[in-house]
């Protein structure tokens, strides 16, 4: 397979295109900072990461902002200090405000030349559409946990989304899709049978950060550490 042989890319969104750990660090640092907590913002994604993935089985018809709500809460719990409900409720709206990577846009704006552009993301209609302003493109199609009811990994959400490249007329085979996660994408999106690129966002740095552990082996098809070195790969 060659970058050029496909029609459509597939993108999660926070973790890829939008600085989703710069996002949840501007809240929960200063918030643990209050609450005399001394930690390290890599130490609270790590014992936020599990908590997020956790309420996103048992509560897939919730919003974005409630899903951050109460993963905030049981974070508190687990490091033994308050949350409370403004500090909960702040954290379930600061979506809007998290930063793009600064490659993001000119990427996109690269890739849009060369593919039909499709999101796929754990996430609700509003709260993408601040973040979307701050990526520069419009979408082909959007794919919303909102939408589905579900949040990733699970399998139906990419059903979703092979179902709606096929309402678009992508041919099959001709759909790629493009994460950091390989937790929330790369192990459930080659289950289903879709080739994967890797944005590594994490590189040089140890462990999972805010995703959790992949819990099984999974080979990307092509992995960089950048949007940029990946368009850079597309124009070649």
């Amino acid at each position: 397979m060659r970058l050029t042989d496909f029609e459509a890319l597939s993108f999660d969104c926070y973790g890829t295109l939008i600085d989703w750990e710069a996002g949840i660090s501007a809240v929960l640092d200063p918030w643990a900072r209050r609450s005399g907590l001394e930690l390290s913002s890599e130490q609270l994604l790590l014992a936020y990461s599990s908590h997020e993935a956790a309420v996103e089985v048992e509560h897939g018809g919730w919003l974005y902002p409630q899903v951050l709500a109460e993963a905030m809460r049981r974070t508190g719990d687990e490091l033994g200090v308050d949350v409370s409900d403004h500090d909960a409720e702040e954290f379930g709206i600061s979506v809007g405000q998290w930063p793009a990577f600064a490659d993001s846009i000119d990427a996109l704006q690269v890739l849009a030349n060369h593919y039909r552009l499709i999101i796929l993301s754990n996430i609700d209609r509003a709260s993408f559409a601040a973040s979307n302003e701050k990526l520069g493109v419009t979408f082909d199609a959007i794919i919303t946990a909102e939408d589905l009811g579900s949040y990733k990994p699970n399998p139906r959400n990419f059903a979703a989304l092979i179902e709606r490249a096929g309402e678009m007329e992508v041919p099959t085979g001709k759909l790629l899709h493009v994460a950091q996660s390989l937790f929330h994408d790369h192990v459930p999106a080659k289950e289903i049978g879709l080739p994967t690129v890797w944005i590594n966002r994490r590189h040089g740095k140890p462990g999972w950060g805010a995703t959790p552990d992949p819990g099984s082996a999974v080979t990307p098809d092509w992995e960089f550490t950048s949007m940029a070195a990946f368009a850079e790969a597309v124009t070649k």
